[in-house]
């Protein structure tokens, strides 16, 4: 069941998602897409903003929970990966705030050193990084009041898609994995865009190990 909803909605609104101009600066959760929640109300889907540790930085996320919310009640849960170069406020923010709308508790994160979230140097985007943010989600929701931690699911878009299948080779806390538009950042990394630094790998990859011996002297 939740593969299919997952599917369904990742169908449905791949072309919704529209920024509104000015919205950040209006909506008081930062928001930018269509129809974002402005206010927590009885009987809607309420956002609640949250931060917690992972490997020593504070990750600023928000969980979405579904309409007559109950905390002494069972809910599946999703994990919301954003794009390379996103925040959670933008399309992150539209899946799980839809998704929130199904039936579902769900988180979209900052990742690490990026966003809201901490981290120096700014707005770097590592893979093992990118990888840890989902698992750190996971630990966080598998925790959240009313979540059953034996339905919990992920969706990564873009490149959040990629880092997501990453995490899920290995973290059976995910039952079920979607992506939208997703983007392979280990084979870009490695090959070059439409595989065009094929014929350098070799050389890239003396000048990283160059790099890392720099760094630590």
């Amino acid at each position: 069941m939740m593969k299919t909803v997952l599917t369904s909605l990742v169908i449905t609104l791949s072309m919704s998602f529209m920024p509104e101009t000015n919205a950040a600066t209006t909506n008081p959760f930062g928001l930018v897409y269509k129809d974002a929640i402005t206010e927590n109300l009885k009987g809607k889907v309420n956002i609640h903003p949250v931060t917690y540790k992972l490997n020593g930085l504070k990750i600023a996320a928000n969980v979405y929970t579904p309409a007559g919310y109950e905390a002494g009640k069972r809910y599946p849960a999703i994990v919301v990966a954003h794009p390379n170069g996103g925040v959670k406020e933008q399309v992150a923010g539209l899946y799980a705030q839809r998704l929130a709308e199904k039936g579902y508790v769900t988180i979209a994160a900052d990742a690490s050193y990026q966003g809201a979230s901490e981290g120096t140097p700014r707005n770097v985007d590592k893979p093992y990084f990118r990888t840890e943010d989902i698992h750190g989600m996971v630990d966080y929701i598998s925790s959240y009041p009313g979540v059953d931690q034996n339905r919990i699911g992920a969706l990564g878009i873009c490149g959040g898609g990629g880092y997501t299948l990453n995490a899920a080779k290995s973290d059976k806390r995910l039952k079920a994995v979607a992506t939208l538009s997703m983007f392979n950042s280990g084979e870009v990394r490695r090959n070059g865009y439409m595989n065009s630094q094929l014929d350098s790998i070799q050389t890239r990859l003396k000048e990283a190990s160059e790099a890392r011996t720099k760094e630590l002297m």
